[in-house]
């Protein structure tokens, strides 16, 4: 999805699952919804402990995001980034 951003610039939009080692799921869920990337975080209950909204200026932005700062929060043992449609 793309959308308008802040300043009228077209943003790509993703979610990120994340599974987490147990007990960690607050602590990483708070150090994700602080990255500058991400717009929204919840808690989740089955496969998947958290989820993030992440945005970026294209979807090449995005994943440098999930890999550089997302998977690098200490307790982040999986990720999996759903693209949303660009149509």
């Amino acid at each position: 999805m793309i959308r308008d951003g802040p300043l009228g610039v077209l943003m790509s939009a993703g979610y990120v699952l994340i599974n987490v080692e147990p007990g960690s799921e607050s602590s990483v869920c708070d150090a994700a919804a602080s990255l500058d990337c991400v717009t929204d975080s919840n808690l989740l209950f089955g496969d998947y402990d958290i989820i993030v909204k992440v945005e970026g200026d294209d979807m090449g932005d995005i994943a440098r995001n999930v890999v550089e700062s997302i998977r690098s929060i200490p307790g982040v043992v999986n990720t999996k980034t759903l693209a949303c449609a660009e149509m």
